[in-house]
């Protein structure tokens, strides 16, 4: 069995499934993706790390990865490796004492413990025949356009925070992430990084 590796290339909303987002993945030596629909928290346990989040009390995910730290047990890979009426399956590595475990795991779930362990994901050639989509030119325009839309709605989110000093900003961070109210907070964190652009 062939492994190939993937990437997290981020997350959107699904236009065919209500409250659910796509969480699209890419080969990390290629340009097929892997379009998986999760939940709107499995989401937000993501989102929340892709954009270095820090929530005053630690989510689920955070405190697996504690947890693990702890006694030192090593999360070294994730694979998806079944797709079956499309649902994937996925699960775990972990390396304790130098002996090797495997527990199954719901993919979203693996997904946002391989971003905060840092460790490889990978799939296997099969799921990519299956389920790996290849943008063609007119995919690529198309995608084009609903990123100029995304980016559009980004800009309607941060334009609010664009009146705030950084330190004001800064501040109204700390408190949106205390309130756990992590899409404000993911709106006001755009603004800073625009900030740090430019």
């Amino acid at each position: 069995m062939n492994k190939v590796r993937l990437t997290v290339v981020g997350l959107s909303y699904s236009e065919t499934h209500s409250g659910a987002y796509a969480l699209v993945l890419q080969e990390a030596n290629g340009e097929k993706r892997i379009p998986i629909i999760i939940g709107a928290f499995e989401a937000q346990a993501i989102a929340i790390q892709l954009e270095n989040l820090k929530p005053p009390r630690p989510l689920t995910h955070d405190l697996f990865v504690s947890f693990a730290s702890a006694f030192n047990i090593k999360l070294e890979e994730v694979n998806i490796y079944k797709l079956e009426e499309g649902l994937f399956y996925s699960n775990l590595v972990f390396n304790y004492n130098q002996k090797q475990t495997i527990i199954d795991s719901r993919t979203s779930d693996a997904i946002a413990l391989a971003i905060r362990f840092k460790c490889p994901i990978y799939t296997t050639d099969e799921i990519m025949e299956k389920a790996g989509i290849l943008l063609s030119f007119e995919d690529e325009k198309e995608k084009e356009k609903e990123d100029d839309k995304e980016d559009t709605k980004k800009q309607d989110r941060i334009l609010p925070y664009t009146k705030y000093s950084t330190e004001e900003l800064e501040q109204m961070l700390q408190k949106a992430i205390e309130n756990e109210k992590y899409e404000e907070a993911s709106a006001i964190n755009d603004e800073l990084k625009r900030r740090r652009k430019d």
